[in-house]
């Protein structure tokens, strides 16, 4: 029989005034527990007394426990609310995991106020227990509702990074990182960039062991043991996102080898027929990026460098065009072939890297008419860029501040930037030997100001530039001085998809195995245990 406010009250009173010999007034505490079944006002009152004297009753722990859950499902907000308060109370000893589970499957709750109780309350057991704490957390990461494992998953993301030195030992980071691996068995793609975050920030991950371990957790997500289907914009883009992650963990210690290696193999021979389910993403041009630049600095000893560097050289020359046909002195307008800068930059950039592991590549490795060829494109391209760069340069003379911030000088900030780069590395090239000493910043890494100075002009960081500017043309009345000048500044690719480059996914893992690639269906919310 439900017990009445009154009953309550006096219940209350009585293990309230028992002190020491709370044990010999099991009955009053059996009065409170049945408060659960009553009306509002009694439900908030078993609320708040339930957990007061729980630690007193041992043998009424299981009883306590579901008549306190019982009241975290109640219909009545409030009632709720005040029962997740209070259930860290009850997070002592083998009930600690027990709780932790019950408090992550309230995680799938919409009301806004109830969900910061229950991040607070989860919070609290944290810092009691961190390791009890993640036994739940993960236990419905790995078993629980859809709802909740995401909204668990989303929890470590956001809240391990706030906790104490003294709260996340050596052993909870240990345990996060098994429990992980578990996890990352079945993902989704969103899952997986935030299991990677969680991971990349334990202060055991900041080792090169540690970062070599995360390298291989990723490695095994991205199947780089397949060849890929070009084709196929799920695999495509799973490639692309794990590639990602791994950027941020390649150092001179921790190498991209296996990455680069597999986009020398398999992404770069079939460049034209990648396709994304990311409509707004150039394929190409970002495959480019990751080859060119994010990885090849980090690349250690290739088993099949020259190979692998053929390929890069063939796909260098296919950005890099011949001069236009003479005819009577003069070129053919409608033969002027389109100067794709960026292309240019990342793919010359990821040679010259490349290049330093076989010097002798450009001497021994290819034939004197291929040699001869790639030094016409090569000096046809450097003419080409030093007329733009004068251009550029005079446009930009003297603008600084809100001056360089309008569209088009953003635009033109970042082919100056692309442009001197471009050119930097072209005359190494053309050192005899070849000579590949040179260093350069990337157009879309930040600038130091050093080099601004030499430029000559405030020069913006490349993640400012706007989205547009990879379908804006640049000025096309440029000066000729002879036939072998002629230029044709970019029709498009360039610069500004890459100031759009972020390491962040741009979309799911989708298509494939187990929940995430397809994924299971949700499940209506069922009785929390």
């Amino acid at each position: 029989m439900a017990a009445t406010v009154e009953e309550l009250y006096r219940n209350y009173g009585v293990l309230a005034d028992a002190k020491e010999d709370l044990s010999k007034h099991k009955d009053a505490y059996q009065v409170i527990l049945d408060g659960v079944k009553g009306g509002p006002k009694e439900k908030r009152l078993a609320a708040q007394f339930i957990p007061k004297f729980f630690s007193s009753f041992p043998e009424l722990a299981d009883a306590a426990i579901n008549a306190q859950l019982d009241l975290c499902e109640d219909e009545d907000v409030s009632i709720r609310r005040q029962a997740i308060k209070e259930l860290p109370r009850f997070a002592s000893g083998e009930n600690l995991p027990r709780v932790a589970d019950i408090l992550t499957q309230l995680l799938q709750t919409d009301d806004s106020a109830e969900f910061s109780q229950v991040n607070t309350a989860l919070i609290s057991i944290f810092k009691i227990d961190a390791k009890g704490t993640l036994g739940g957390l993960f236990s419905q990461i790995l078993q629980g509702e859809d709802v909740v494992r995401e909204r668990a998953i989303k929890f470590l993301s956001t809240k391990l990074k706030t906790m104490p030195d003294d709260t996340m030992t050596k052993e909870v980071e240990d345990y996060i990182f098994i429990e992980t691996k578990k996890v990352l068995e079945d993902v989704t793609g969103e899952e997986f960039v935030l299991l990677m975050r969680i991971l990349s920030g334990l202060k055991n991950m900041q080792t090169v062991s540690g970062r070599q371990q995360l390298v291989e957790l990723v490695v095994e997500q991205a199947f780089l043991e397949q060849a890929l289907n070009p084709t196929d914009a799920d695999s495509v883009d799973r490639l692309l996102q794990c590639t990602r992650q791994a950027l941020p963990l390649f150092s001179k210690n921790v190498h991209s080898t296996r990455f680069v290696t597999y986009f020398c193999e398999f992404v770069l021979p079939s460049l034209s027929l990648l396709t994304s389910p990311v409509a707004e993403l150039d394929i190409q041009l970002e495959v480019c990026i990751f080859v060119g630049s994010e990885m090849s600095p980090y690349c250690g000893d290739m088993d099949k460098l020259e190979v692998n560097l053929n390929m890069l050289f063939e796909k260098l020359l296919e950005f890099m065009p011949l001069p236009p046909e003479e005819e009577n002195g003069e070129n053919a307008a409608n033969e002027e072939p389109k100067l794709q800068f960026s292309y240019v930059e990342c793919l010359l950039f990821s040679f010259h890297q490349l290049g330093k592991k076989l010097p002798d590549f450009l001497i021994d490795k290819i034939s004197a008419e291929k040699l001869k060829d790639f030094k016409i494109r090569l000096q046809y391209f450097a003419r080409g860029l030093q007329v733009y760069i004068r251009q550029l340069r005079v446009a930009l003379q003297g603008k600084t501040g809100d001056a360089l911030k309008t569209e088009e000088n953003k635009i033109k900030v970042v082919a100056l930037k692309i442009t001197n780069n471009i050119n930097v590395l072209i005359k190494d090239l053309f050192h005899n030997p070849p000579s590949y000493k040179s260093t350069v910043t990337l157009s879309w890494k930040p600038v130091q100001k050093t080099e601004a100075a030499a430029i000559g002009y405030k020069r913006q960081s490349v993640e400012d530039i706007g989205a547009t500017a990879t379908t804006k043309k640049l000025p096309t009345n440029l000066p000729r001085r002879n036939a072998r000048q002629i230029y044709n500044p970019p029709s498009g690719k360039y610069s500004a998809s890459i100031g759009n480059f972020s390491y962040e996914q741009r979309g799911g893992f989708r298509g494939g195995r187990g929940r995430g690639f397809g994924g299971r269906g949700n499940r209506s919310r069922g009785r929390i245990y």
